[in-house]
């Protein structure tokens, strides 16, 4: 079976499932150019719990797992199927840690869902999601995703969506397709290390504005799995797209093991919803 490749998908706020501009664009491109997965296995920034578990369940629901937002956005489903064997297949992989089996907590969130909804809009590949375990070390995400690394020999892509600089305390509406000049040093660093070093990115926690850039690791810590795979093979990540929302989110993505797909689009990053930013934890 062909290799898969693996991405980092910087995903902003919900509202991205609903629009066209360049970053969901992008999303559509790599979607079309991979070859088609086995299943997707996806490591979100908002299933973040204190435990490293998978859905195992055949039917996943859709979770709107935010407030303040517009009806249309908690009208949309991602029907894509399960893969309840999967859980099976990481906790061997992944041995001796324990991955629990999520038969019915949990679904597909929207970290997965507004981005897949671009990605594979006919939602009929299967969608598995594989926490975030709070308890743990940064380098036990970064091995966590060198040891997923085989998967991607077994038709299983693997996706993390968060944002490398994810700070809803900093919004800014005046920027919508800006970065202050903190967050733009801390995701070019980001940057450098994951097309030269990606084993290195753990080491971001050393950088000057590293507590406003991930104030909480929630959506930095995806970009350790797919950092992890490519360095558990030898490979460094190219950019997908990158770019800035309201001054202090980066919506920059990667690819791993693929030549980067060409995208058109134009447009900022989707707009927030009227009134204060929503709560951090939440979008």
């Amino acid at each position: 079976m062909t290799l898969m490749p693996a991405a980092f998908i910087g995903h902003g706020n919900p509202m991205n499932a609903l629009e066209r501009n360049r970053y969901t664009d992008a999303w559509r491109a790599f979607g079309r150019s991979v070859p088609r997965p086995r299943a997707i296995l996806v490591v979100s920034a908002h299933w973040y719990v204190h435990a490293t578990a998978v859905t195992a369940m055949a039917r996943p629901r859709t979770i709107h797992d935010f407030f303040g937002f517009p009806p249309e956005l908690f009208d949309v489903r991602y029907d894509a199927p399960g893969l309840p064997e999967l859980h099976e297949q990481v906790s061997d992989v992944v041995s001796p840690t324990w991955v629990g089996a999520d038969l019915d907590s949990w679904g597909i969130d929207h970290g997965t869902w507004s981005v897949l909804l671009h990605a594979f809009p006919e939602a009929d590949v299967p969608v598995v999601q594989l926490s975030i375990n709070a308890l743990k070390s940064a380098d036990y995400h970064l091995q966590m995703g060198a040891a997923l690394a085989p998967l991607r020999e077994d038709g299983v892509l693997v996706i993390g969506s968060g944002n490398v600089v994810h700070n809803l305390g900093g919004v800014s509406r005046a920027l919508p397709d800006a970065g202050f000049d903190w967050a733009q040093r801390f995701d070019e660093q980001a940057k450098e290390l994951m097309l030269t070093d990606p084993a290195g990115i753990p080491r971001l926690d050393g950088h000057r504005d590293f507590d406003l850039a991930v104030p909480t690791p929630d959506h930095f810590l995806p970009l350790l799995y797919v950092a992890g795979m490519a360095g558990a093979t030898g490979t460094t990540a190219d950019v997908l797209v990158d770019g800035y929302a309201y001054g202090s989110l980066s919506m920059t993505s990667y690819t791993v093991g693929m030549p980067t797909p060409r995208a058109g689009g134009n447009g900022f990053a989707a707009p927030l919803p009227d009134g204060p930013p929503p709560d951090g934890a939440n979008i």
